[in-house]
C-alpha cells in the first residue's frame, strides 16, 4: 500500500467526516459514501464531556484518560474546520444523595470540581431554578452545535478535496468503492457492510430519545438526575439509553421523563414548544469505538463510539489515518483495535 492510498469512507456522521478530513489532510484521495438524512451524530447534543461522562457512566469510567486525550484534540480540529467550540463548562445540581454520588465520582477520577452556590450556578446557567442551593462545576466539559458542526466538517472536507457520493455502499463489494485501496466503515450497527466488516457483529444498537425546546440559551450544560440540559440555538434535553433497540420510531412515553426532569431544573421552560428526535447509537462490548484494521484486507473500522461519538471523533480519525498511511497510531491504538474482540 502506498503512503497516500485512495480511500472510501462509508458514513457521514461525525466519525466518518472527521476521519475523511484527516485522511485528506494526510494526502489521501478520499470519497465519502452516504445516503444522507439524519444520523446519530445529527440528532445528538454535541457533547464533548469527558468528565461528567466518566463521573456518571460506569462504562466510561475506566477510560477517563482516553476520553481526556480525545477532548484535547478538539481545539485544533475546531480551528481547522471553523467549528464553534463552547467551553462554558458543565455543572451538576440535584438532591443530597445524588450529589454525594456525583462528588464521589469526581473523587474517583482525582478530579476536583468547583463547589459553587446557587446564585453562582444560576449566573453560569441562566434560567436554572432557584431551589438549588449549591452545585458542582467543571470547565473541562465542552460542547458543539451538532448540526452546525457537521456542516462545518463537511465543508472543510470538501475544501480539502473530499468527494461525496449520495449513496450507501451495498455489501462492501469491490465495485462499491471503485478503485479505492481502502474502505473505512464508519456506519453504525447496521449499514449492510457486515460481509466485508464482520466486526460489525460485535456492535449493539442503543436507541436514544432527545427533546429540543424552542428558545436559544447560553451558559453551562446542566446535569441533573436522569437528564442533562444543554444550551444553544434551542434547549436540548437528553438522552435516553435503550439498549438493543434500533427502530427510529418516536415514543413520547419514553421521552416524557426527560421533559419532566428538565422542567425541574429549568421551570421557565414550561409551555414552550418542543420536538422529540430519535437516534440509534452503535456500541461495542467495552464502550470504546473500533478504530483500525479489520479482518478483511483493505478494510478499516471507525465505528461503535456508543454515546461519545462527538467526543471521540478526532482520536478515532487520528488512529485510522495513521493506520491507513503507515504512521505511528499513538498510545491509544491498542485499546481501540477492532481485533480486541477476537
Amino acid at each position: 500500500m502506498t503512503t497516500h492510498p485512495r480511500v472510501t469512507v462509508a458514513g457521514a456522521g461525525v466519525l466518518g467526516l472527521t476521519t475523511a478530513l484527516a485522511l485528506a489532510d494526510a494526502g489521501c484521495a478520499v470519497t465519502v459514501a452516504d445516503p444522507g438524512g439524519p444520523n446519530a451524530s445529527s440528532v445528538a447534543a454535541g457533547m464533548i464531556a469527558p468528565v461528567f461522562e466518566a463521573v456518571l457512566d460506569p462504562a466510561a469510567r475506566d477510560h477517563f484518560d482516553l476520553l481526556l486525550a480525545a477532548r484535547d484534540l478538539w481545539p485544533a480540529l475546531a480551528h481547522r474546520t471553523g467549528v464553534a467550540l463552547d467551553r462554558s463548562g458543565a455543572l451538576a445540581v440535584g438532591g443530597e444523595t445524588w450529589m454525594a454520588q456525583v462528588a464521589q465520582g469526581f473523587a474517583g477520577l482525582n478530579e476536583r470540581p468547583a463547589e459553587i452556590g446557587g446564585r453562582t450556578a444560576q449566573a453560569l446557567a441562566p434560567g436554572l431554578g432557584e431551589t438549588f442551593g449549591s452545585a458542582l462545576f467543571t470547565r473541562e466539559d465542552w460542547r458543539v452545535e451538532a448540526s452546525a458542526a457537521l456542516e462545518a466538517l463537511r465543508m472543510a472536507a470538501r475544501a480539502a478535496g473530499v468527494v461525496f457520493l449520495p449513496k450507501a455502499l451495498a455489501g462492501g463489494q469491490e465495485a462499491d468503492r471503485g478503485e479505492s485501496d481502502v474502505l473505512v466503515v464508519a456506519t453504525g450497527a447496521g449499514g449492510g457492510l457486515a460481509a466485508v466488516a464482520p466486526e460489525i457483529a460485535t456492535l449493539s444498537p442503543i436507541k436514544g430519545h432527545i427533546v429540543r425546546l424552542a428558545g436559544a440559551a447560553t451558559g453551562a450544560v446542566v446535569r441533573g438526575e436522569g437528564v442533562y440540559v444543554a444550551p444553544g440555538d434551542v434547549r436540548v434535553l437528553g438522552a435516553t439509553m435503550e439498549p438493543g433497540r434500533d427502530d427510529p420510531a418516536i415514543d413520547e412515553a419514553r421521552a416524557a421523563p426527560l421533559l419532566t426532569a428538565g422542567l425541574r431544573l429549568f421551570p421557565d421552560l414550561a409551555g414552550r414548544p418542543y420536538r422529540i428526535s430519535v437516534g440509534v447509537r452503535a456500541a461495542t462490548p467495552d464502550g470504546l469505538p473500533m478504530a483500525g484494521p479489520g479482518k478483511t484486507p483493505g478494510v478499516m473500522l471507525a465505528t461503535g463510539a456508543r454515546r461519545n461519538g462527538w467526543l471521540l471523533a478526532p482520536l478515532v480519525a487520528q488512529v485510522v489515518t495513521a493506520r491507513v498511511t503507515g504512521r505511528d497510531p499513538g498510545p491509544y491504538a491498542t485499546r481501540l483495535d477492532p481485533a480486541r474482540f477476537g
